[in-house]
């Protein structure tokens, strides 16, 4: 009775937290294949150089991850093909596992993305995270004789259903825009303040005297102590955006995008920019001339490539170059239309639902 009441317990606990995971990373499956091909950047130069070849793949191996992630759990908790879906959750977690330990040792990636942008992880949390979720799976392993032998047929639908509903899902969200942004760059944010500190920050030392470290909050006048650390004590008042930048043949230009009413055209790839939209893209561009915003094409590209597109499409806005993450990290979409007004973003837009320009423009009025 015992074994199966721990059983239960981590059955529900484990299977929780893969739909829970998996669920964050179905409202976003585009920044789950940004983060494989950082995996397969890093793998084809570390490991073996084919890793390059699945790059094209990523977004196909990223939905069906954060699919099967979602239904294992379900899976698990209702007891479908118990063995089948335990030792499957094995072999995910082990690789998971793998995937944190080498961003943790190696320092290659830095973010696993184990919860997508909603909870942050540094690689060694993720890293013993991975470890204690593995020691729960061969808890359940150790204890597989008590797993349920047989399903009945609406557990069984249930998971057919949680498959394609989550599938779907996912095709909507790549389609579109996450449904959920939890991005430092989402609407209502103003950027500028997000690249501030929330409060001031404050630090400690750690300094040497006599053999014995100390630690102070005020930097030691006394010339005798010795300099080993300095912690920052509060690390959640870190500007959330550190990266932003934007530039062209003058310099920074990150003050005149913060100023006034702009519309940015963003592209993290130029090479990639999808052209089935572009129509409506060149409406609102065209329609917005004469109006008080200033139209912006932003991507990350050398500014004589973002200065032939301008010309070739005979439009009269602005070229500015960014750095491809930054890109990313902003829309999930290539091209993706961002309103901001003072630094302020109003809306965001995947070239699936370019706005027209009066669409636009209500924004900045209302």
């Amino acid at each position: 009775m015992l074994a199966k009441g721990i059983l239960w317990v981590l059955r529900i606990f484990v299977g929780g937290l893969f739909i829970f995971s998996g669920l964050i990373k179905v409202n976003d499956p585009v920044g789950t294949a940004i983060k494989l091909e950082e995996y397969f950047d890093v793998f084809s130069n570390d490991i073996a150089g084919f890793f390059i070849y699945l790059k094209p793949f990523a977004l196909y191996l990223a939905v069906f991850l954060v699919v099967l992630e979602v239904v294992l759990g379900v899976m698990l908790i209702l007891g479908v093909r118990s063995k089948l879906t335990v030792w499957s959750l094995t072999g995910m977690i082990l690789f998971f596992t793998f995937l944190t330990f080498f961003s943790a040792y190696f320092n290659k990636v830095t973010d696993c993305g184990c919860f997508g942008d909603a909870i942050k992880l540094t690689p060694w949390e993720s890293f013993y995270k991975d470890i204690i979720l593995l020691v729960m799976i061969l808890g359940i392993l150790a204890l597989k004789k008590h797993l349920p032998k047989s399903s009945s047929a609406w557990q069984k639908r249930v998971m057919w259903l949680v498959g394609v509903f989550c599938f779907v899902l996912s095709l909507t969200a790549i389609r579109n825009l996450p449904f959920i942004d939890f991005r430092a760059y989402k609407v209502g944010v103003n950027i500028p303040a997000n690249m501030q500190p929330s409060e001031p920050l404050q630090y400690s030392y750690v300094m040497k005297k006599d053999g014995e470290l100390l630690t102070m909050d005020q930097y030691p006048t006394d010339k005798s102590y010795e300099f080993v650390e300095m912690n920052l004590k509060n690390p959640e008042a870190l500007p959330k955006i550190s990266d932003f930048s934007v530039w062209n043949e003058s310099g920074d230009q990150s003050d005149f995008i913060f100023a006034g009413n702009k519309v940015l055209i963003l592209s993290p790839n130029m090479g990639k920019f999808d052209q089935d939209n572009l129509p409506d893209i060149h409406d609102l561009v065209k329609n917005m001339e004469g109006a008080p915003v200033d139209v912006v094409l932003m991507a990350a590209a050398p500014q004589e490539e973002i200065d032939a597109f301008i010309s070739k499409n005979g439009w009269s806005i602005i070229g500015m170059q960014s750095d491809a993450t930054v890109v990313k990290t902003i829309i999930r979409s290539n091209p993706g239309i961002v309103i901001m007004k003072d630094g302020t973003v109003l809306a965001k837009y995947h070239h699936n639902n370019t706005p027209t320009a009066s669409e636009a423009l209500d924004l900045f009025i209302q």
